[in-house]
């Protein structure tokens, strides 16, 4: 007999080889109709494998992420079963879940692929799904697996099998098909019963340019036909919140061919809500004890092979500048962090100034493919609001609970109520991904953990998420549609001020070594305004708000009051514009409405009469009539934060 532990702490006996389905349905058959996968001693299971020995189990239904990223791992699979009955000779790539549903890299030979072709992959989907086809595991050879794929003629599974050691390889099949997977898998296709098949897009294999471009195909699937509705009407309302099609509407940026791809240009309205961000913040810092400091765009290429950043991220950084006579090699900076080591260095340090806290807004480049580039969330050059924190090892965990409250401020001043703190340790089957010493990420993993329990953070553990140098706490942010995004981060690292010897010195008069802290709690510029943009679809707090208001005359014989009324509100340190349009004022209501301007100053014969002004709300709302004082006194307070 094993021992079986359930979340709630209760144990249950089972015969050696039982399996999470059997557990589910010694508890309940209404339970056993919804688990779709099992968490055993931490890793994701299928259902039906057995368990030979005492284990912890958590048992996966819809409700669970680990049970929505098994069920659209599975739909991928269906998708592949699909395709290869439509398309035979269609071989396959990689088909993962993602956070959103799943996709499939598929090679098509010579034909051409488009997304006029999804309905009839929907219904052969369903039809598939009907027959509750079963996923079954099966455990196979190297040389096997090898010979299956051979024979089958799909280059893209040999390549990967490659990689894979012997012996740890298993084969998913349902009906028909068979795939090179770890799985786990939901019981039966059966349970999936809505389709969507959502895009189309270029993937090239393994990601590298000098490969075959294969045609990645996304989609969503669902337990019950109603959440796909409910999913379509998210995607409409996702669609008018796009932050591309809002950023042009509100002429916050732009791209051009000629600048280069996944370059955004500021146009002045965006370069003053950018701007009203960066001071926000700046001020926050200033208060908290940070001193501004400025590093260049590139950096020698020694700097950057100091602190580990070219051994790692050599792919992703541009190719080299080289001087034109001395032969020297720069790169466009990839990471503020060597700099900020590199001031640090510029003068002894005592243990008596420590922390030293230094913040940058700091634009930095990096390589991204362009089918991966995607408006201001995935860019080429951004601008993150970076801060490095020097401190004793002593100071480590006050300082990082400093850090939390400071990302919790930003986040509380724009809206974003709904987050949960990730805290992010290294890959344990792969710790040649990273930097450092054992020691070293035991104490800075322990700081993070503790940190964030002493804040009481809810939080999640993603292990193979930190950064190559150290931990990190990440905050994955809910926005309005329920969306999740990774925004604020902070980082304990150890191994760079070992990298690039910084020292203090005690109180024992003898040289240590500080602990290093990283932090952005907007993570960079370019992708917060993103979210930020499509959380409040474009209508932003009002002290953000690059024009707060707009005076709106009747007619051209009211224009001189609206004049002055413009210049009393802009001495109020109050931002908006006046039209001038030779328009009737219900367009320009209209207008003003669409540009998402928090309010209107319907000026005419009435008003000047009594000195007043009619103030309309974003929204068709109407707040009546005052006059100038009071208005300005109503947004003054609201811009207060």
């Amino acid at each position: 007999m094993i021992n079986i532990t359930l979340p709630d702490g209760s144990v249950r006996q089972f015969e050696k080889g039982a399996t999470a389905m059997q557990v589910a349905l010694s508890i309940s058959e209404g339970l056993a109709r919804n688990v779709l996968a099992a968490e055993v001693n931490g890793e994701v299971w299928d259902a039906s494998r057995a368990i030979e020995s005492d284990a912890h189990v958590k048992l996966l239904t819809w409700n669970d992420d680990k049970g929505k990223s098994t069920f659209w791992h599975s739909s991928a699979h269906l998708l592949a079963e699909a395709l290869e009955e439509l398309y035979p000779g269609v071989k396959f790539g990689i088909g993962p879940a993602i956070e959103t549903g799943f996709y499939y890299d598929v090679d098509f030979g010579d034909r051409e692929f488009s997304s006029d072709e999804f309905k009839q992959i929907e219904d052969k989907m369903l039809a598939l799904a009907k027959q509750k086809e079963v996923f079954e595991r099966k455990a196979v050879s190297k040389a096997d697996a090898l010979a299956y794929f051979t024979e089958k003629g799909d280059e893209y599974k040999l390549d990967l099998i490659k990689d894979l050691e012997d012996g740890k390889i298993t084969f998913y099949s349902q009906g028909n098909f068979t795939d090179l997977c770890r799985g786990p898998h939901i019981p039966h296709t059966g349970v999936i019963k809505a389709i969507k098949l959502t895009n189309v897009a270029g993937a090239y294999w393994r990601g590298d340019e000098s490969r075959k471009q294969l045609t990645r195909i996304y989609g969503v699937t669902f337990p019950k036909a109603s959440e796909l509705a409910d999913y379509i009407k998210l995607i409409e309302e996702a669609k008018k919140r796009d932050h591309r099609k809002l950023g042009k509407e509100l002429e916050l940026f732009a791209f051009s061919e000629k600048v280069g791809a996944g370059l955004p240009l500021w146009l002045p309205k965006g370069a003053a809500l950018r701007q009203k961000l960066q001071d926000f913040l700046q001020r926050a810092q200033l208060k908290a004890g940070y001193e501004p400091v400025i590093t260049p765009h590139i950096g020698h290429k020694q700097l950057y092979v100091t602190s580990g950043h070219y051994e790692k991220y050599g792919a992703d950084a541009f190719q080299p500048i080289h001087t034109p006579v001395e032969g020297e090699e720069f790169f466009l900076k990839p990471m503020n962090c060597p700099h900020h080591c590199e001031i640090y260095k510029t003068k002894p340090r005592s243990y008596k100034e420590l922390p030293v806290r230094f913040a940058e807004f700091g634009t930095v480049y990096r390589y991204e493919q362009s089918g991966e580039l995607h408006g201001l969330t995935r860019v080429r050059g951004f601008t993150q609001d970076d801060a490095h924190l020097f401190c004793r090892p002593d100071q480590v965990k006050e300082e990082f609970k400093k850090v939390i409250d400071l990302v919790l401020y930003v986040f509380a001043a724009l809206g974003f109520d709904n987050y949960t703190a990730q805290v992010s340790l290294r890959d344990p089957e792969n710790k040649t991904k990273y930097i450092g010493s054992d020691e070293n990420w035991a104490l800075a993993e322990a700081a993070i953990v503790e940190a964030a329990a002493e804040k009481n953070l809810a939080t999640v553990v993603e292990y193979g998420e930190a950064a190559f140098y150290g931990p990190k706490l990440d905050f994955m942010v809910k926005d309005a549609l329920g969306r999740k995004w990774q925004l604020g981060t902070i980082q304990v690292d150890y191994n760079l001020p070992e990298r690039f010897e910084l020292e203090y010195t005690g109180s024992d008069n003898q040289k240590h070594r500080p602990v290093m802290i990283h932090r952005a709690p907007f993570g960079s510029l370019e992708r917060f305004i993103a979210v930020l943009i499509e959380h409040c679809a474009g209508q932003f707090p009002l002290w953000l708000a690059p024009e707060q208001f707009i005076v709106l005359p009747v007619s051209e014989k009211y224009e001189e009051y609206a004049k002055n009324l413009l210049e009393s509100l802009n001495n109020s340190d109050i931002r908006g514009l006046i039209d001038l349009r030779d328009e009737k004022v219900g367009r320009k209501i209209r207008d003003a409405e669409v540009k998402k301007i928090p309010y209107m100053l319907i000026v005419g014969e009435k008003e000047i009469e009594s000195g007043t002004i009619s103030v309309r709300k974003h929204g068709s709302v109407d707040i009546g009539s005052m006059d100038s004082q009071t208005f300005k006194e109503l947004l003054i307070k609201e811009i207060t934060v």
